[in-house]
């Protein structure tokens, strides 16, 4: 049984109850499973605590890139932008399963705010920061030309433009794949936890009182000191752990929609300067995702949704962009929006303020992680676990000074492994080695790399023979999710490990007597928690998508 097994979050309670460890991480998102995954490859003992699902904050509400930043040239802040196509390309060796390269054009219009031969600068400073490491360098086009390759972009006042590349994610599994490697290094991982105050002895900060959400039981867990990354509840935590805490943040709402691919068809990613602020035009799959929007936001970040000037927003560019498209807001499969995490820097606008991160260590035995951007979680994580190390004794600063976060998130899916996944998929068929449909084989080792093998292995056998290709998919990823990232709610499923909500028009509803039942079985529900947890999903799909009210 996998430490990240739902199965498994019984015990790993019981050890988050009785042992004092070195780190105690509070946040499940991309920034403490970086930091939860560090530490434990250095040798240290860690927990780590969610308040609620992993991932989801907003390290599942992100626009899914994996980029430079190649806007944040406009500010000067080149050290930002270097470091961020750094750890793209690591990322790449990391989690090729998770973390792909994709091409974006910039069309450049008359009126537009961006001057071409600004832009060109910015091109050439982008290529050379990268070290020239990416699939392309850019390249410009004329108008004829861009039209050419993007047929369905706005004519009038069209100028040419330029294509670069950087990647897309998926930003759910990242947090899920990197939390899987810091339990398989010896991190104790339990989410629904939420972490209510600090533990104190003789004016030092050694545990956290908690409440398991689940059960309603309240305990502590002791540790040596304390990690928040809590993104945009970091001012809230630093309230409850500290009689002094001086607010930091300044969180920034952004919402995207999305769209099936055939609606708005693209190959590549489209760069949109709308107003103040760069809008993407991101195709994936099945999918097409428009955004971000970037305002101010200071109400609780769990209640952040889509509101209907988002949308009227969002709709408006994609229109003025693409007028071949046809895009009307019928079009729109689903939408999401989710709370940025930036620190206060005294920019007059939210969309001005820097995504660089900062780091706080207090003697009291407290460390604050806040802001950065998603790409640079793995050095950020780095960043943070060596600034604790500096703060105790020598000895343990050698114990742990080697971390191996540069090694593939998942063994199974290192670089080398996932290029051969795709033919081994298609051996599975050939031979006759499973009953699933080829697109689906294809699907689980896209998403998997060589794991699918273990995931039809495993599970296979346990299916419903009368179930068509595609359902034995979604059952399949199931009970691998249940198993591997402690999903214990059908919501989580549908929102955080499957892009059933996002992608599909019905949202996958389809599916959700046959899913529902499954989960039920492998974790024991009586037939009203089934019926709760199929109308909690309901609800939640209807929270988001309210706008449409």
């Amino acid at each position: 049984m996998s430490n990240l097994s739902a199965l498994s979050r019984s015990q790993n309670l019981k050890t988050l109850k009785s042992k004092n460890f070195d780190l105690l991480i509070v946040g499940g998102g991309i920034t403490g499973a970086g930091v939860a995954r560090d530490a434990a490859s250095r040798g240290m003992n860690v927990g780590l605590v969610e308040a609620n699902d992993f991932a989801s904050g907003t390290s599942s509400r992100s626009s899914k890139l994996v980029h430079g930043g190649i806007r944040y040239l406009e500010q000067y802040e080149f050290g930002l932008v270097f470091e961020a196509l750094s750890e793209r390309q690591r990322l790449f060796e990391l989690a090729p399963n998770l973390v792909h390269p994709l091409k974006f054009a910039i069309p450049l219009y008359e009126s537009g705010r961006v001057k071409p031969q600004l832009l060109k600068l910015g091109m050439m400073a982008y290529d050379f920061l990268s070290m020239y490491d990416a699939p392309e360098l850019h390249q410009s086009f004329s108008t004829k030309e861009l039209l050419q390759e993007y047929p369905l972009l706005q004519d009038k006042e069209l100028m040419g433009g330029f294509t670069y590349y950087d990647a897309y994610m998926d930003d759910d599994r990242l947090v899920h794949e990197t939390l899987r490697s810091a339990a398989d290094h010896g991190a104790t991982i339990a989410n629904f936890v939420s972490a209510n105050g600090p533990v104190s002895e003789a004016n030092q900060i050694v545990g956290l009182n908690c409440t398991d959400h689940l059960s309603g039981e309240q305990f502590s867990i002791s540790a040596r000191h304390v990690v928040s990354c809590v993104g945009p509840w970091t001012d809230l935590l630093g309230q409850a752990l500290l009689p002094k805490w001086q607010e930091i943040m300044r969180p920034s709402k952004g919402v995207h929609l999305v769209f099936e691919r055939g609606r708005l068809h693209l190959e590549d990613a489209v760069v949109m300067a709308a107003e103040k602020r760069i809008v993407f035009a991101i195709p994936r799959n099945e999918m097409t995702i428009v955004g971000t929007t970037d305002t101010d936001f200071s109400k609780d970040p769990g209640e952040v949704r889509t509101q209907r000037e988002d949308v009227d927003y969002l709709l408006k560019v994609a229109q003025r962009y693409f007028p071949g498209a046809n895009l009307t807001e019928s079009d729109i499969v689903s939408s999401y929006a989710g709370v940025r995490p930036l620190v206060w820097d005294g920019s007059a606008s939210e969309s001005a303020t820097s995504r660089e991160h900062v780091i706080l260590h207090n003697p009291l035995g407290v460390s604050f992680v806040a802001g950065g951007k998603y790409t640079t979680y793995r050095h950020m994580a780095e960043q943070a676990v060596e600034g604790v190390l500096n703060l105790w004794e020598f000895e343990d600063q050698v114990r742990y000074q080697h971390s191996k976060t540069l090694e593939p998130l998942n063994p199974l899916c290192s670089s080398s492994l996932y290029e051969r996944s795709k033919s081994e998929a298609l051996e599975w068929v050939a031979n006759g080695r499973t009953a699933l449909q080829e697109r689906e084989v294809l699907r689980l080792a896209e998403r998997h790399g060589m794991e699918f093998e273990h995931i039809l292995e495993s599970y296979e056998g346990l299916l419903d023979r009368n179930l068509s290709s595609e359902e034995k998919l979604w059952d399949l990823e199931l009970r691998h999710a249940v198993e591997t990232t402690m999903c214990l709610n059908l919501k989580d499923f549908y929102f955080r490990r499957v892009p059933l909500f996002l992608a599909r028009k019905g949202h996958g509803l389809e599916f959700i007597e046959g899913l529902s039942q499954t989960m039920g079985q492998i974790l024991g529900w009586s037939e009203s928690e089934r019926a709760s947890q199929v109308n909690a999903l309901q609800k939640q799909i209807s929270y988001e998508l309210s706008w449409r009210d």
